[in-house]
């Protein structure tokens, strides 16, 4: 930051500084900020300046400041101007707390002044003369709709494979989902796609939504009002720091305990002992993969103790015995407590002996979640799960009997409680239906290494970074794209019909033409054909949600880099060339699908899409509600404010399936150890489990990390914490570079000491640039072709001493002491 970038002196932001609403674009949080912008030759005065203190006095660590990372000199309206980005003290989502992400969110954007991210692509790029040479817009536009239609029309299209966000934050956005959804799902029916980190187009959690239980039901502040915290495979405060600091903590702090189920120890774990005390504090390290059988048997001390929420249970839960059969797209059958304890119920003994964990810490977690008070009132508990299990065994029954605990208890639809996934980014989808797409989706990534499709097309994904089976994916793509390479190569110089011509002959071959929209030039963005760049939230005016539901219009300071444009605008000239071409080759009635992209700005796309489904909600109205937003789903506009919904379920009417009679069910969430294929075998073939996890410091794939310093000296390789008695069998040293190998590939990390890591366990960080976890991750995927990555297990060698960077690095340990 500073010591990078050589800021000694920050300007002053003038009382008459233009202040915009921002949401923090990385994390689901979503925190709260407020950017100021001015003109480039002008400051305040300590006396008299934007935030209306006394900049003479010092101020205190938690008030308002201003940091070397919060500032910035970007484009606006085409003129430099200063930048400086600070979180909102009066945002209920952070309260003015940050986080090293989006406290960087300033130097993170593109500047020709201060030279930062001059990584982002510019200008659209076509593969030419074996370079990928800059074009304009209707040149490369026009070149991926020619081989598109062409394919499309004449081979149908099944052939067209598409990746593609769902998210909000710095790629989706209601804006973006709709443009690129109304595309693929409305214009054209596509099927063969992927969502960006997972290999099917599927939910992450069928189970909850399929019983009825949309997984992102409470509020934030439940947290600060409940009786116990239940956390599963997850890692707050390193991965949402902020729903950590200004939620948990404060919660604890009243008198909540604290319970986490997770194989690893982490910072979360340790940061709740100094709050709340370790005393009531439960870790329960449990065997990976048996998340199940612990929320079985826990469930089961509910029933049997008759700690059950039975007035709940009797009004809003389904009652009977099975209101729907286990099939192909439904992997347990689903009904009544009754029904679901057919084949959940587990003693405390039995799931101790799978676990590995206490059969007295598994009834004291049962009391602590469950058991009435003194005084005969219920206990509250807000459970939060996210990727340990999501991306874990047996999804489907997992997900299932982490809810059915929380719908046995009542602990859904009032004030203190919740079951809701932590998440990662945040949340903005908003597209057409994607019934035809079908469940069990394709397994994508299979499909293409068998060599299924002809045209590629990829939004904001790079999954040779964030895919399973990552070593063949990664293989085989770059062999079918290069046919395609060669050919145009072969081509060059000859008429654009040719060049088509070309194309389309070596994708009959075997070939891959692939389009890569994108905002850096990626590592699957190599073996692409035509790059098309986008712009960032803030670039463009964007909205999504965070994990309490929270909607924000995060506003536009800046121009887009370069010729960048916001991914809505891409689709929708996508769409207006598609339907130029088709018309050309005398295709009207396919042609006129792909009318109605008329749209000049983001929020056109914004009225076409979410305005139409929501249409009390507008920028105008959102731009009024601040930080704060609305959280939805909003249900009117009174007084000035649209009027939005703290939390779902208070009626104790369940309706995410559809259902007419608004019951919840349960899930047979039957016990059957690994679901995914080779896991077993993986494991016992092999020394070390292999886990993947985050670090707070980057976010996701380190997509604008990869070129920041300050990120860098921290981690110039991915990290693998380490055992140290494990590292010293090895005779690998803190920050020896590493290799992990199994039978589906290899990838490299350096090994990092952690006094808290079990013998034969690491951790090994998530996405990164220099060394994919999913390398070594198999094929074997859970039922709805959920990825298993938290699964993978390989043998561990030193290949190198560590070298200068990793010889800089501090060891010590991250867990907090008091």
């Amino acid at each position: 930051m500073a010591y990078k970038r050589q800021i000694d002196r920050l300007p002053i932001p003038p009382a008459d500084a233009k202040v915009h609403n921002v949401t923090c674009h990385y994390c689901i949080v979503g925190c709260g900020y407020k950017a100021y912008t001015w003109p480039r030759n002008k400051q305040g005065t300590p006396e008299n300046n934007a935030f209306g203190i006394d900049l003479n006095e010092q101020q205190p660590a938690d008030g308002t400041w201003l940091a070397p990372s919060n500032y910035n000199m970007v484009k606006q309206d085409g003129k430099d101007v200063h930048l400086a980005i600070i979180p909102d003290q009066d945002c209920v989502v952070n309260s003015g707390l940050t986080s090293i992400r989006g406290g960087r969110m300033a130097e993170n954007r593109p500047s020709k002044v201060t030279g930062t991210q001059q990584q982002r692509l510019s200008d659209p790029l076509v593969w030419r003369n074996g370079v990928w040479q800059p074009t304009s817009w209707a040149d490369a536009q026009d070149l991926v709709a020619r081989v598109t239609a062409k394919i499309v029309t004449e081979y149908g299209e099944d052939e067209l494979l598409v990746s593609m966000f769902d998210h909000g934050g710095s790629a989706g956005g209601y804006e973006n989902t709709w443009g690129t959804g109304k595309l693929y799902f409305d214009s054209m029916k596509v099927k063969n796609c992927r969502i960006h980190n997972r290999p099917s187009y599927m939910s992450e959690v069928h189970s909850s939504r399929d019983m009825g239980v949309d997984e992102l039901n409470y509020s934030y502040s439940d947290y600060e009002v409940t009786d116990t915290i239940l956390i599963v495979g997850a890692n707050p405060l390193e991965t949402q720091t902020n729903l950590y600091l200004n939620h948990m903590v404060p919660g604890m702090r009243s008198g909540a305990r604290f319970i986490m189920v997770d194989p690893r120890r982490s910072v979360s774990v340790n940061a709740a002992e100094e709050v709340a005390g370790k005393e009531n504090v439960l870790h329960l390290a449990i065997k990976p993969g048996t998340d199940m059988v612990l929320f079985n048997a826990l469930l089961t001390q509910v029933v049997d103790n008759g700690w059950t929420d039975s007035e709940f249970v009797a009004n809003s839960t389904f009652q009977g015995e099975e209101a729907v059969a286990m099939g192909t797209g439904q992997p347990s059958g689903l009904g009544s407590l009754e029904y679901a304890m057919e084949t959940c119920r587990t003693s405390a003994e039995e799931a101790a002996e799978i676990c590995g964990v206490d059969a007295a810490d598994i009834v004291k977690a049962a009391e602590w979640i469950a058991k009435p008070k003194e005084d005969g009132s219920r206990s509250k508990c807000v459970t939060g799960y996210e990727k340990g299990i999501i991306w874990g065994n047996d999804n489907y029954r997992t997900i299932g009997a982490v809810v059915n605990l929380a719908l046995a208890t009542g602990n859904i639809g009032r004030d203190g409680t919740g079951c809701c996934r932590l998440g990662g980014h945040q949340e903005g989808y908003y597209r057409p239906s994607d019934a035809h797409v079908g469940r069990p989706a394709v397994y994508f990534d299979q499909h293409l290494i068998k060599g299924g499709g002809k045209v590629y097309h990829i939004w904001a994904c790079d999954h040779y970074k964030t895919t399973l089976n990552a070593t063949q994916f990664k293989r085989v793509m770059k062999k079918r794209s290069d046919m395609v390479k060669e050919a145009m190569d072969a081509a060059a110089g000859g008429s654009r019909e040719e060049l088509v011509d070309a194309i389309v002959s070596a994708v009959n071959a075997g070939g891959l033409f692939v389009v890569d929209v994108d905002i850096i030039h990626s590592q699957i963005g190599h073996n692409a054909h035509v790059i098309l760049p986008a712009c960032e939230s803030n670039e463009m005016n964007l909205t999504s949600m965070n994990g309490e539901r929270r909607l924000r219009l995060s506003e536009r300071y800046m121009d887009p880099y370069g010729n960048s444009k916001p991914d809505c605008l891409i689709a929708a000239d996508m769409a207006q060339h598609m339907e130029r071409v088709l018309r050309e080759i005398g295709n009207d009635a396919y042609a006129d699908q792909f009318k109605g992209y008329d749209w000049e700005t983001e929020e056109d796309a914004f009225m076409d899409g979410y305005h139409k489904g929501n249409p009390e909600v507008t920028y105008e109205r959102l731009r009024a509600m601040g930080t704060n937003g609305v959280q939805e789903p909003v249900t009117g506009f009174e007084n000035g404010e649209l009027v939005g919904t703290p939390q779902l379920y208070t009626d104790g009417v369940f309706t995410r399936h559809g259902r007419e009679d608004g019951k919840a069910l349960f899930c047979a969430a039957g016990w059957r150890g690994w679901q995914a294929e080779g896991k077993a075998q993986e494991e016992a073939n092999h020394d070390f489990w292999i886990n993947n996890v985050r670090a707070n410091i980057f976010w996701q794939n380190q997509f604008l990390d990869q070129e920041n310093e300050f990120i860098q000296d921290r981690f110039p390789y991915p990290f693998v914490e380490m055992n140290e008695d494990d590292m010293a069998l090895l005779g690998i040293g803190a920050g020896d570079l590493i290799q992990i190998t199994n039978e589906n590939g290899a990838t490299e990390g350096m090994a990092y000491p952690t006094d808290t890591a079990k013998p034969g366990q690491v951790a090994m960080v998530f996405g990164s640039p220099a060394g994919s976890q999913g390398n070594v991750v198999n094929s074997g995927v859970n039922e709805l072709n959920l990825p298993d990555y938290k699964h993978t297990w390989g043998n561990i060698r030193k290949i190198a001493d560590a070298t200068p960077q990793a010889k800089a690095i501090s060891f010590k340990s991250k867990e907090y002491k008091a």
